[in-house]
């Protein structure tokens, strides 16, 4: 059994800043890929961004330059630093983790608001 723990979510008003943690938990025998989703109310998930095992990364047009995606091997855990947020950037926000072994796990979702 699998446990994404999310953390980091909440109300920010427009330009500050906020940072998502995601530790996971249990029987994962190495993990291949960690990242970061959002649904917006009333719209798909979409990618924010993913890091591979090596450390590459991939990022979403509308999060780049403004959000960083790192990650703690030794912990297992993702994180999301996310900088001048917007309005825009409201939304549920989904951590993702897909093991060696092609097995893929969500997390229970953090709720971010930017707000004034």
């Amino acid at each position: 059994q699998v446990q994404l723990v999310e953390s980091g979510g909440g109300l920010v008003q427009p330009g500050g800043s906020l940072r998502l943690s995601c530790a996971a938990s249990g029987s994962i025998f190495g993990i291949n890929v960690m990242g970061w989703y959002r649904q917006p109310p009333g719209k798909q998930r979409e990618l924010v961004a993913i890091i591979y095992s090596d450390g590459s990364t991939v990022s979403a047009d509308s999060v780049k330059g403004r959000f960083t995606i790192s990650r703690d091997n030794a912990k297992s855990t993702v994180y999301l630093q996310m900088n001048s947020l917007t309005p825009e950037d409201t939304a549920a926000y989904y951590c993702r983790v897909v093991a060696l072994n092609g097995s893929n796990y969500w997390g229970q979702g953090t709720q971010v608001t930017v707000s004034s």
